[in-house]
């Protein structure tokens, strides 16, 4: 398999004890150009070297988060704690996913907080100030703000 990204030597360090690197590019993948920088990861399990999948700006992926396929993490937004990003869900602003499974053509954005054991999927939009915890799951076509995130 031919790597699509790098660690740099830039690092930050997260929660107090966890030291992420930032990734460039090194070759073109969808909109991504070589020598491109993304934004930062714990190691290299944390983002897959297939397909067109991307962290970008200064958003995160650590602690066992998992992005691959054509997904696609932006601005601010975290993605850990085991969590999984994949399909062609998107997931911008200051979101943190602290687990979970996010698929499809989902897209979650503001400052949005999705907890473990949550599955969101299909066309969903979560946004603004929404939290999705224990174990929620949603399956729609519309979007949700602020309170309309229903547990399973």
């Amino acid at each position: 398999m031919e790597k699509k990204y790098e660690l740099t030597n830039e690092t930050i360090e997260v929660d107090g004890y966890i030291n992420l690197f930032r990734i460039r590019a090194l070759k073109d993948f969808g909109d991504v150009k070589k020598g491109d920088l993304g934004g930062f990861i714990e190691y290299e399990d944390n983002l897959s070297h297939e397909n067109d999948c991307w962290i970008y700006n200064d958003a995160k992926a650590y602690c066992c988060a998992k992005i691959y396929d054509s997904a696609k993490v932006y601005d601010n937004a975290q993605v850990r704690y085991s969590a999984e990003v994949f399909g062609n869900a998107k997931i911008y602003n200051n979101a943190k996913i602290d687990g979970g499974d996010i698929f499809g053509h989902t897209q979650i954005y503001g400052d949005v907080i999705i907890y473990a054991d949550s599955r969101i999927y299909g066309n969903t939009k979560i946004y603004d100030n929404s939290k999705a915890c224990k174990k929620t799951m949603t399956a729609q076509n519309g979007g949700s703000s602020k309170k309309d995130i229903i547990p399973f």
